[in-house]
């Protein structure tokens, strides 16, 4: 992406910054974009970091679904009930 930019682009590139924000206001703004970078990278690790903290150590455990009981199955566990009152 910046590699077609070239030196004599950077170059100018500073340039114009210099006079839109004046020799004064450059090193607030290197301190400003420095302190936002190694801030972002901070967050960016802890985010990385419990990611891998977090990984599940045990396989959930598998859950097997049981088909609703056909209507004999349903009869024959009526009768078993009525058997049992």
């Amino acid at each position: 992406m910046f590699s077609s930019i070239g030196v004599p682009g950077l170059i100018i590139i500073l340039v114009i910054v210099l006079i839109l924000f004046g020799p004064k206001k450059l090193p607030e703004i290197g301190g400003a974009v420095g302190k936002t970078l190694s801030e972002f990278k901070r967050s960016t690790k802890g985010i990385m970091d419990d990611e891998d903290t977090h990984t599940p150590t045990q396989a959930p455990a598998q859950t097997t679904i049981q088909p609703p009981p056909t209507p004999l199955q349903a009869t024959a566990a009526e009768e078993k009930k009525s058997e049992t009152l």
